[in-house]
């Protein structure tokens, strides 16, 4: 009776052992199938459609990863589906919504930092070398990443921006158009010539190198100052070609010295007061004491 009764024990435990496995090779199966179907036919598809738009690789790289998380997810639903995984799916579902849920309250300024990233690799309001100026900051592009953006100050100190920042302010692109007007205001005394001083501007403007024949350069009077005629002195420059900052120093000098050599005066702000002095003599006895 003994070995009989054992063989009906073992009898009710081999078919649930049996069909647990059914049910493990059957999902292990259509997880892998799908899986690799998807990657080889949709991941692919997207890459190569990506890279046919020319979009930057950052865009293409992080667009494939995500295509083979959705895939491998997708995968894993369906294969439960297929192995009559049913309740399992539901509670996997419930707390993979339960956690992405908490996970963005979290780390909202983290994703909305990603996004902006993902926007500024693709819309390219700057790239890679570029000067930029934002909110009073300004500095050379070295690297723009998912999440941050990376600059070197013109002190060569790092400064790493939040692509949020970048992306939601008006930012100046200082090189990204082939033509750049470099100004400076000078200003002459009232009694000077004007012409005269015109025409010395525009002739050092003209010296420079990098500055462009056409547009030509140019001196128009702008303002008249409490203390000064200012004219403007206008040259165009290529921004990715020549410094701004070491073009407008250059034309500072020589139009300061060009000036100076012509006698045409460069006031400084001054005041002048009108009225009345009293002087009164101090007691002479208290002198005498």
């Amino acid at each position: 009776m003994l070995p009989l009764q054992l063989g009906l024990d073992l009898g009710q435990y081999v078919a649930p052992i049996i069909s647990a496995i059914t049910t493990v090779v059957i999902f292990v199966v259509v997880f892998v199938v799908l899986f690799v179907l998807g990657r080889v036919v949709v991941t692919r598809a997207v890459e190569k459609s990506l890279r046919q738009r020319g979009f930057e690789e950052t865009l293409v790289g992080l667009a494939t990863s995500v295509t083979t998380t959705v895939v491998a997810v997708l995968a894993i639903a369906l294969a439960a589906t297929v192995a009559g995984f049913g309740v399992v799916l539901a509670a996997f579902a419930t707390l993979a919504g339960a956690l992405a849920l908490a996970v963005g309250f979290a780390a909202q300024d983290l994703i909305a930092n990603f996004v902006a990233g993902v926007f500024i690799l693709q819309d390219e309001p700057f790239t890679t070398g570029d000067w930029i100026e934002w909110n009073g900051n300004g500095g050379v592009v070295r690297e723009i990443e998912l999440r941050v953006t990376k600059l070197d100050t013109f002190d060569n100190e790092l400064v790493t921006v939040p692509n949020s920042e970048l992306a939601n302010t008006a930012v100046v692109n200082n090189v990204a158009n082939d033509e750049r007007r470099v100004s400076v205001g000078f200003g002459i005394g009232y009694g000077d010539d004007i012409e005269a001083a015109r025409e010395a501007i525009v002739d050092e403007a003209s010296k420079i190198d990098a500055a462009f024949d056409d547009p030509a350069p140019s001196a128009p009077v702008v303002e008249l100052g409490d203390s000064a005629v200012v004219l403007s002195g206008r040259l165009w420059i290529d921004p990715r070609e020549d410094s701004y900052g070491a073009v407008r120093s250059e034309f500072l000098e020589a139009v300061k010295e060009r000036l100076d050599a012509e006698g045409i005066d460069m006031p400084y702000p001054n005041t002048e007061l009108s009225g009345d002095i009293e002087v009164r003599n101090v007691d002479a006895g208290v002198a005498d004491d």
